[in-house]
């Protein structure tokens, strides 16, 4: 089954009028190496090309989409909302009611921000870090995204790794042009999962650095689970240098457990943003963080405007969505969580059963990802650029795609559950992945 006659028209189209013919390059050529596939519409766990193709989707949205699609709550909260006005930029009561009910649920957060994209809640975390703190320098570590800012834009693209330098001294590389050394200067990079460059790094600067930021779990390169206690030292080595611990948990939160990275890890962080599954389909982000940090918006302080902040309608989707994967005491994260694993399980077995191809597995909870690699483990961002094969995995997703399951051909993102999924389609999924891997060379 190739790509359809109309997703083919639209590409021409697009072409034209569009950069790359889409809006995002993880949506067009750069990800798919040819046409993508344009989608019509979605329910539950189906997804619905122009040419009338149904897709078990293990993308859902990157992660946005914890209900599925058109989850029959979100569809009547909309329909109802939206006849009383799309935006008024004004405070609102639901606004009030969603930051309670956040402020309830992360026992780490004390007040919070909105605001639209993980991007823009990353930019105001890192200017209120360096005001709270009077200091310049950031800590992020390789192959870590925190949005598409000038200042953390280096390191989160795979490269070759005989040009990312030495590990204990990393070469900082930017990602895009169009931007200036002095937006990077003030930004150390060093490799995650290390405890000692860790170590190292903050001995070096820590003392200069307003926060250490990093994921929970590496989620640009797929999925790399942290090593056991390295987040937790990470954390007392802020305390310890006075630098904030700023928990990125725009992929991870309301993912991998009620409380994210930080209920899973058992941590403590100083600021936290959320983004993507927050608004449950509908562009909304947060900032989070004890009262004292939090306070440097007050007034603009530390300046964060903006006219679509806290847009009514998403507000009363991210509430929906909370009310539903909380209910029946968090029954809906017990779902997507079981749900996953038991599609890790399956590939993993499928993979075994084949031993046609170096393949892992690697998942926590919600989040699976496949990599071809003849290692055993990836653990780190030098292990992905070195030893995944990520034309292979295009190749892989392609196909799966033309047997009616859809995940996005870039090896660095990721899959994963919704509480629609069901072992029907997990079962599906298995067989299809079992078919692929004995057709491809």
């Amino acid at each position: 089954m190739a790509t359809g006659p109309k997703s083919e028209s639209l590409f021409e189209r697009g072409r034209k009028v569009l950069v790359e013919g889409v809006s995002s390059a993880s949506r067009g050529p750069a990800a798919f190496g040819s046409t993508p596939r344009y989608m019509s519409h979605g329910q539950g766990s189906r997804l619905f090309d122009v040419d009338g193709r149904e897709y078990i989707d293990w993308m859902m949205a990157f992660g946005a989409l914890p209900l599925g699609h058109a989850h029959p709550r979100v569809v009547e909260t909309v329909s109802r909302e939206v006849a009383r006005g799309t935006h008024f930029a004004t405070a609102l009561e639901v606004e009030v009611e969603v930051a309670e009910m956040l402020v309830g649920l992360l026992p780490h957060v004390d007040k919070v921000r909105f605001a639209n994209t993980g991007t823009e809640a990353a930019m105001g975390a890192f200017r209120l870090a360096r005001g709270h703190t009077g200091r310049r320098k950031i800590i992020k570590f390789e192959g870590h995204y925190h949005g598409w800012w000038d200042s953390v834009l280096i390191n989160t693209n795979p490269m070759p790794v005989s040009m990312l330098g030495h590990p204990n001294d990393p070469i900082r590389i930017p990602d895009s042009s169009g931007m200036t050394e002095d937006s990077w200067r003030d930004t150390i990079v060093v490799r995650w999962n290390d405890v000692t460059a860790l170590e190292r790094a903050m001995a070096i600067h820590g003392r200069e650095a307003a926060c250490v930021v990093t994921e929970g779990v590496m989620s640009n390169m797929g999925v790399i689970p942290p090593k056991p206690g390295y987040l937790q030292r990470m954390q007392e080595l802020c305390h310890e240098y006075g630098a904030l611990f700023y928990l990125d948990e725009t992929v991870t939160g309301f993912r991998l457990a009620a409380g994210g990275c930080a209920e899973l890890y058992g941590l403590k962080p100083d600021i936290v943003t959320y983004g993507k599954a927050l608004g449950g389909g509908l562009p909304m982000a947060m900032i989070g963080g004890r009262e004292d940090i939090m306070s440097g918006l007050e007034w603009g302080k530390v300046l964060h405007f903006g006219t679509h902040n806290a847009g009514r309608l998403a507000l009363h989707v991210t509430k929906v969505m909370l009310e539903t994967m909380l209910e029946d005491d968090q029954a809906g994260f017990r779902r997507i969580k079981n749900l996953g694993k038991a599609m890790t399980d399956s590939i993993r077995r499928v993979a075994k059963q084949s031993n046609r191809h170096g393949i892992v597995c690697q998942g926590v909870n919600s989040m699976f990802q496949i990599f071809f690699t003849d290692k055993e483990e990836v653990a780190d961002y030098r292990d992905f650029c070195g030893h995944v094969d990520r034309l292979k995995f295009r190749d892989f997703a392609v196909r799966l795609m033309d047997k009616g399951i859809y995940m996005n051909p870039s090896a660095t993102l990721h899959s994963l559950s919704s509480i629609v999924h069901t072992e029907a389609d997990i079962a599906t999924t298995a067989n299809a992945i079992a078919e692929v891997l004995e057709e491809m060379p």
